[in-house]
């Protein structure tokens, strides 16, 4: 690798995933928007985005592509079918494999959403002196199933999924502030303290990612999470579907103060 990967650009950090890396994506290409990606049929894309509509925090979004285009206006020239470092095949509810690309699964009728993804208010996080522990490990961020229902849309129902970072308890009000400015990234924490009230029995075993690295001193800090799609395709058991693997994202070419409030 020629250079740090938060100094890269989007396109460069892409073309790397085309050609076969496959990493999360938290601290890339620092001050760009990161997006998780769900497609669907054509014939459930009425009903996902109703979802989004209906549990926005969870899945705000940001593009959605015509039918069967693999293109999104926040990126032009990139391939959703190529250039994210890690996909998943979901097929009547189960995710049945983890691929590198998705060149031949992607269909004439595949709608595509792209959803504000969290990483993207990271950098303004440490701007404001916040620690974002995963990323100075350079590790995936811990994420989990709570038993929060979502809010159902036709056949789209399931939990809410959920992002954690530890966050020193004297700097969680700053970690609000910041991360409120980023609505659809997510926004405001959608809770902090105890995880018990969540239905997370153990922090230290995610759904989704890598254990959580907590210091003294910290509290654990939740935010909405764009995995959430994919539990839902899960639970409603969409026969077909396509998404990002968790925490390897989709670098678009905005900049992340695009989205600041």
């Amino acid at each position: 690798m020629s250079a740090p990967v938060e100094s890269l650009t989007p396109a460069e950090a892409r073309q790397m995933f085309r050609d076969g890396l496959s990493v999360p994506t938290s601290g890339w290409c620092t001050g760009m928007t990161q997006a998780n990606l769900i497609a669907v049929p054509k014939q459930y894309a009425y009903d996902f985005l109703l979802f989004a509509q209906r549990n926005p925090q969870s899945c705000p979004v940001i593009d959605v592509t015509d039918p069967g285009s693999p293109r999104t206006s926040l990126a032009p020239g990139a391939d959703l079918r190529t250039d994210i470092p890690g996909y998943r095949i979901i097929a009547d509810g189960v995710v049945v494999e983890e691929r590198s690309e998705v060149t031949e699964q992607w269909t004439d009728d595949m709608v595509a959403f792209l959803i504000g993804c969290s990483f993207t208010f990271e950098h303004a996080l440490v701007e404001a002196g916040v620690p974002v522990r995963h990323l100075t490990a350079g590790r995936n961020v811990p994420m989990y199933r709570t038993h929060i229902a979502s809010r159902a849309a036709d056949v789209m129902h399931g939990p809410i999924v959920v992002s954690m970072r530890a966050i020193p308890a004297s700097q969680v009000a700053t970690a609000v502030q910041v991360t409120s400015r980023y609505p659809t990234m997510h926004g405001a924490p959608l809770h902090i303290g105890d995880p018990a009230s969540l239905g997370i029995a153990d922090l230290a075993s995610p759904d989704y990612g890598d254990a959580p690295l907590i210091e003294d001193g910290d509290v654990p800090v939740f935010w909405g999470c764009g995995v959430t799609p994919q539990a839902i395709a899960v639970a409603a058991g969409l026969p077909f579907a396509i998404s990002h693997a968790p925490g390897k994202m989709m670098i678009t070419d905005v900049a992340d103060k695009f989205w600041a409030a």
